[in-house]
């Protein structure tokens, strides 16, 4: 445990233990230091550090940055970063796990805070603003009518040009919607303003059955979903640990690893792998020469292209993926 402020509050936090719950790449576990790939970017030679103990713990900084303001910062922020939150929510998770009878009385008891999960106890369902249709765009992209229908896909009034993704939570509750333009060039995006953050949204997990395919975006995940196989995705290269805790509370008792063919999508799988181990039967996809599953589904032999990559998954072991076993060795 070492010392840290949290809004001048002054905490006792387990660094390696929140840190052990993120996959980092040429990860380098000294007694006052780890030495790692940054988790922000691509890169070959580690030029990320976070101090673990000392005056400065929780500190940490990335000297190959693409900005300012991912260069360096405090324990909350790299939190924040690292799960795609406000800091202000990092910051209360860290209050609420580590606020463990500190500052008490010396003849009072202890009374211990049990941890909780970042989850958000006061939202409430959010009234649907999608209309539900048919998207062109969607359609263009392979995804069938039929799969669209059962995802609520649509359109909202308020926002001309965009294809609507309602966003559930596993019981079925709106928890927001994804607003992607309808357009192959455009890639803008935006989620509902009054949804809930995107580290605690897994889209597809209400449909939830006994396997599902983990994909980083959407649209690859209703690709896989046209071809009858039940999908997730988490809309980016990393998995919370939100995300992670809705496959451990689901159905679900195996996982297929689909993040694109790239190295963001190797450092997804990475991170699942090591997250879901020992949870769930896990399975690696190889899209081959296809950059994940709608560029195989667009493919003049899509849906027989898509059918056989599912068909080849391979049950991960160390032996049979290097890349994962190099992963668990870091």
């Amino acid at each position: 445990m070492q010392a840290i402020k949290i809004r001048g509050q002054e905490l006792l936090v387990d660094i390696e233990e929140e840190l052990s719950a993120y996959q980092f790449d040429n990860a380098r576990w000294q007694p006052d230091k780890l030495i790692a790939n940054s988790p922000f970017r691509d890169e070959s030679r580690p030029s990320f550090f976070v101090n673990l103990a000392g005056e400065y713990a929780g500190t940490w900084a990335d000297s190959g940055a693409i900005s300012d303001d991912m260069a360096s910062g405090n324990f909350a922020k790299l939190i924040a970063l690292l799960d795609d939150i406000p800091i202000e929510d990092a910051e209360r998770y860290l209050i609420d796990k580590y606020d463990i009878g500190q500052a008490h009385k010396p003849d009072e008891p202890i009374r211990l805070k049990k941890p909780a999960l970042r989850l958000n106890e006061r939202f409430k369902a959010l009234a649907n603003p999608v209309k539900q249709a048919v998207s062109p765009y969607l359609v263009r992209r392979g995804i069938s009518a039929q799969v669209q229908e059962l995802y609520g896909i649509g359109y909202d009034r308020q926002y001309k040009g965009f294809t609507a993704f309602p966003i559930f939570t596993a019981e079925g509750k709106l928890a927001s919607v994804f607003y992607r333009r309808s357009s192959f060039n455009d890639k803008r995006f935006f989620y509902h303003r009054e949804g809930l953050p995107k580290n605690q949204l897994l889209y597809g997990i209400h449909l939830t059955e006994d396997y599902a395919i983990l994909n980083e975006g959407f649209i690859d995940a209703l690709s896989w979903e046209t071809l009858g196989y039940p999908a997730l995705a988490v809309n980016g290269a990393r998995i919370s640990r939100e995300q992670v805790e809705m496959i451990k509370r689901s159905p679900i008792k195996t996982i297929y690893l689909a993040g694109d063919n790239d190295e963001a999508g190797r450092r997804l799988n990475r991170q699942a792998y090591e997250a879901l181990r020992g949870y769930v039967d896990l399975y690696l996809i190889d899209y081959g020469n296809k950059k994940d599953a709608n560029e195989a589904l667009l493919s003049p032999d899509g849906i027989q292209r898509l059918n056989s990559v599912f068909d080849n998954a391979k049950r991960i072991s160390l032996l049979e993926c290097p890349s994962l076993a190099s992963a668990h060795q870091a």
